[in-house]
């Protein structure tokens, strides 16, 4: 069928990558490796964590690199979402990375709110006294659960009338670990909602938004939250840099620090003023160069261009 395409597209770059660059190869059809999280980051994390449901194994992390390397030589093109993520990509002596960060941000859905917080904290039975900590992050090991409910403990200890709010299909996992934390009284935690109907409501019922992420290629969660307007806080790694830039778009901590992040939750707190100029800045920059129409029209340029010249 190869007259029938212009062009491949394949997620990451693993197993199902390297068959693919080894097709395109033979059948001379552009492929693209669409690369959305460093796998390799990923894995290592597993090595802080510590949990039993998802080891560390020393040849797992081998094979993973070497089928990295193995892609770098038989592929021709990345699609990245990030900086962070050419440079991973380029470290293994890739070809060509291409940064159109999809899936990008649908600014018609995740948009300011239309009437006072405390009406969409109503609608969506969130409590209406205290401050709420949204926490939209997959349970797994680099996105680092634990020292979100490491620093919520200590704002806790400080008096601090917080909860967090998380919604995912590991919620039920994420309220094992506010246990072990003594905090699950802090916690309200639930399966995913529907993401264009209920989720933007979810950020805008928040009064900070947290990505305590190990590891992170860019980071959706934070720029879908200052399009709605949420303050955000983000570990200072990977893609997250190139987004939530301390003093200018967000506050940033070290990952794994639990006291700086909880610092930062209550600076954000204390300091509404200073937080919505920050979250102004950064929805600017959604809008600049992560809202979905754009993201979306560079990417079928940059597949056109590619076809077109290949039927040259």
């Amino acid at each position: 069928h190869q007259q029938q395409f212009d062009a491949i597209v394949v997620q990451g770059y693993g197993i199902a990558a390297l068959a693919t660059n080894v097709i395109a190869r033979w059948t001379r059809i552009p492929a693209y490796m669409l690369v959305c999280s460093p796998a390799e980051d990923y894995y290592h994390c597993r090595k802080a964590a510590a949990d039993p449901a998802k080891p560390y194994r020393k040849l797992e992390a081998i094979m993973i690199a070497a089928v990295a390397h193995l892609n770098a030589f038989f592929g021709r093109q990345y699609i990245v979402l990030s900086e962070y993520l050419a440079a991973t990509v380029r470290s293994r002596g890739a070809r060509p990375a291409h940064i159109v960060p999809v899936y990008g941000v649908d600014t018609k859905i995740f948009c300011l709110p239309d009437r006072p917080k405390h009406e969409i904290r109503a609608q969506r039975l969130l409590p209406l006294e205290g401050s709420l900590i949204f926490f939209s992050s997959r349970i797994a090991p680099e996105k680092d659960a634990g020292t979100l409910l490491a620093a919520l403990r200590l704002l806790v200890e400080r008096g601090r009338k917080v909860k967090i709010l998380h919604r995912s299909g590991g919620f039920r996992t994420f309220m094992e670990y506010a246990r072990r934390f003594g905090v699950e009284e802090h916690v309200i935690a639930t399966d995913a909602v529907h993401p264009s109907q209920e989720l933007p409501l979810d950020y805008q019922a928040s009064d900070v938004c947290v990505q305590a992420s190990r590891a992170e290629g860019l980071g959706f969660s934070v720029l879908e939250a200052l399009a709605c307007g949420t303050p955000v806080v983000a570990a200072n790694t990977g893609g997250l840099r190139e987004t939530v830039i301390a003093g200018k778009t967000g506050w940033s901590y070290p990952a794994g620090d639990a006291a700086a992040l909880a610092d930062c939750i209550a600076e954000v707190l204390d300091h509404p003023g200073e937080a919505r100029l920050r979250t102004a800045l950064g929805r600017k920059l959604v809008l600049e160069h992560y809202e979905r129409a754009t993201v979306f029209s560079n990417l079928s340029a940059l597949l056109n261009n590619h076809a077109s010249s290949r039927k040259v």
